[in-house]
């Protein structure tokens, strides 16, 4: 009995853990957004209808719990940020063709669980992948076509950064309130695009996303998007109606700029933000 508390205990405290460093955002009255592995989840219930013979309740009462997870499904995706000035849900408002298309995404969610409860009740956990299709439907079409290093900043880059191969981009923003984006930008202090959607492959972004996200630097930097020679630079503030922008010096910017001239992390959506 002893042994198997204590295991319970451990895998109790081991999910804690886990979640807890997750990078989740919880839409209110909908799902949730799991935007370090890229995940989009909610749970419906449905309740047996007593008007139907017996035998036909759990189907019905499953049909119902699905409706719901849609429905907030839907939701979730509704209360995402896009840009720092953008959420899905004006996407959507705006145009038509989005809507209908990100409606298509999700009905074809996948079923991760079903609970039956006491009372005839049926619970069902839901779930789509942030990037592939649903990435596709909300990037714009045309991306890319800026080339690094057009930009003058009156400063030399470091030597180093043009010389060196580097792996990857790791932007520091912790203790600034971040905000994660389907398409956030990296800025210089004048408001110039250091890296955004201006700089990509269309493809990489929709397979892996502009950015990924994490909480600790170390397990970033070890992550498969950049490993294994990032550059890691401190943000400076954050901007945007959202949040979702950050901000780096223009000696900062200079250099990774003069690193990506030669090479193509950039394009290739090799870069992480490092958010609390």
């Amino acid at each position: 009995m002893r042994l198997s508390r204590i295991i319970f205990l451990t895998a109790f405290i081991l999910s804690a853990i886990n979640i807890n460093a997750q990078i989740y955002q919880q839409v209110p009255n909908a799902g949730a957004i799991n935007w370090q592995d890229q995940i989009l989840n909610s749970t419906g219930i449905g309740a047996p209808d007593p008007k139907v013979p017996f035998a036909a309740q759990r189907a019905g009462a499953i049909r119902a719990a699905k409706l719901d997870a849609l429905r907030q499904l839907l939701e979730t995706v509704k209360g995402m940020n896009l840009t720092s000035e953008t959420t899905v849900r004006n996407a959507m408002i705006e145009n038509d063709v989005i809507q209908t298309r990100v409606e298509g995404v999700v009905k074809n969610f996948k079923m991760t669980d079903t609970r039956y409860l006491s009372d005839g009740s049926v619970e069902v956990d839901v779930e789509i992948p942030l990037s592939g299709i649903l990435l596709n439907e909300l990037l714009p079409q045309q991306v890319g076509g800026k080339v690094p290093g057009s930009i003058n900043y009156n400063v030399s880059p470091q030597p180093n950064f043009s010389n060196t191969i580097f792996t990857g981009l790791i932007i520091d923003a912790r203790g600034l309130g971040l905000r994660p984006a389907m398409a956030p930008k990296v800025l210089d202090e004048n408001g110039n695009e250091v890296y955004g959607t201006g700089y990509v492959s269309r493809d990489y972004a929709v397979q892996i996303g502009v950015v990924g996200y994490e909480k600790d630097m170390s397990r970033a930097a070890k992550d498969d998007r950049v490993k294994d020679n990032p550059v890691v630079v401190k943000a400076l503030r954050v901007e945007g109606t959202n949040q979702t922008d950050v901000v780096i010096s223009n000696n900062d910017a200079a250099n990774i700029s003069a690193a990506g001239k030669n090479l193509n992390f950039m394009e290739q959506c090799k870069v992480m933000f490092i958010l609390d």
